[in-house]
């Protein structure tokens, strides 16, 4: 019998806070992370994107940790994942995997020319270094494959726990503003000259933004947030960078992941997407749904709040869409004012209450991947 599959613990460290209460906060208040921001270190010009403040993740940092050996982004995943290992009680034994989600991982260790720094761009060396913090006793899995890696992780962890190889997997997400990615997307002209405005008529582009997301997936229904019922991830093989114009990745995907799950579309009851603000990715998402017949299921975007955290936003928006989900509440799409795609689709413009059994997520990403999960919210019995 194939085991079910929960997620028990959530967390995030992003501009808008550094656990999961403080973000819902945030986001139910409209507040962005979103900012202009002048580093010449990063870019020769004034950019938008959400970045988190070096003193708070430091200060943060040294509450857990005297160590001054990790970097940026170690400390970044380091501090989302302590609480929910914590707080699981579980035991970092053999049948606990440990996985590792991100596009760039420590790509700013180049700007450095030694030999101990190119070792440390590698991305099993990230992996390594945020496990032995913890103690994982398995060897940890990296995956990486462009901006659904996030989402990607999770599909991955469900699959390890249903072959019984691990009864628990922690997945943690991670990417952060550097001026290799910032000069990659400015190189593209994908770039928003203001906060993005995903599904637009007025949108240029994306903001780009870091984060950390760190989750809990497990056999053990007792403390389950929600439940992963379904996953598919298909690769369209478009191009190196633009996504299919009929969407035919991702709707595979959606197509799998709710086969899988069992139920039909029209019992999602709410979508959160990947929505980059890009002409063509937006396009693609509208298309898509149309073909599944989802047009009509209130969908958002959290690249408004939180910029384009690469390999980071499946799993950090996943997070916010299981709170979303449980305090049955829709999160406004920031940023959307106009529909500028060529299908309908039900943006979500403002915050409003609705009952949510079932949500969907899904990220596309570079390469021409694509990624969808189905979730149901998990109905604990009174005792």
């Amino acid at each position: 019998m194939i085991k079910e599959v929960y997620i028990t613990e959530t967390n995030c460290i992003t501009p808008l806070g550094f656990d999961v209460e403080s973000n819902i906060d945030a986001i139910v208040n409209s507040k962005s992370g979103i900012a202009q921001h002048e580093d010449l270190s990063l870019m020769p010009m004034p950019f938008y994107a959400s970045i988190i403040n070096n003193e708070k993740l430091n200060s943060a940092f040294e509450k857990i940790s005297t160590k001054t050996k990790y970097s940026r982004l170690e400390k970044m995943m380091i501090l989302a994942l302590e609480p929910i290992i914590k707080n699981s009680g579980v035991t970092l034994n053999s049948k606990t995997g440990f996985i590792l989600s991100t596009t760039k991982g420590n790509v700013t260790a180049l700007k450095s020319d030694s030999e101990e720094s190119f070792q440390n761009a590698h991305l099993d060396v990230l992996a390594k270094n945020v496990s032995h913090f913890f103690g994982f006793t398995t060897q940890p899995i990296v995956v990486s494959n462009a901006c659904v890696s996030g989402i990607l992780a999770i599909s991955i962890a469900k699959r390890l726990i249903q072959s019984a190889l691990y009864d628990h997997v922690f997945v943690i997400a991670g990417d952060e503003v550097s001026e290799f990615v910032l000069s990659g997307f400015n190189a593209f002209q994908a770039m928003s000259d203001l906060p993005c405005k995903p599904y637009s008529k007025n949108r240029t582009g994306v903001s780009l933004g870091e984060a950390t997301a760190a989750v809990l997936v497990s056999a053990n229904p007792a403390t389950a947030k929600i439940k992963v019922i379904g996953d598919s991830s298909i690769n369209d093989a478009n191009h190196i960078s633009g996504p299919s114009r009929t969407g035919e990745g991702l709707f595979l995907s959606i197509q799998n992941a709710l086969k899988e799950a069992q139920i039909e579309a029209q019992k999602i009851d709410y979508i959160s997407a990947h929505g980059t603000a890009t002409p063509f990715n937006d396009e693609m998402e509208a298309i898509a749904l149309n073909r599944l017949g989802l047009q009509n299921v209130p969908i958002n975007s959290l690249k408004g709040f939180y910029g384009h955290t690469l390999g980071a936003s499946g799993l950090l928006e996943t997070v916010i869409a299981i709170e979303s989900a449980n305090q049955n509440m829709l999160f406004e799409s920031k940023g959307f004012d106009e529909i500028g795609v060529s299908e309908p689709i039900n943006v979500i413009e403002k915050n409003e209450e609705k009952k949510i059994d079932f949500f969907l997520k899904t990220a596309s990403g570079f390469g021409g991947c694509n990624t969808a999960v189905v979730f149901e919210k998990v109905k604990h019995e009174l005792h």
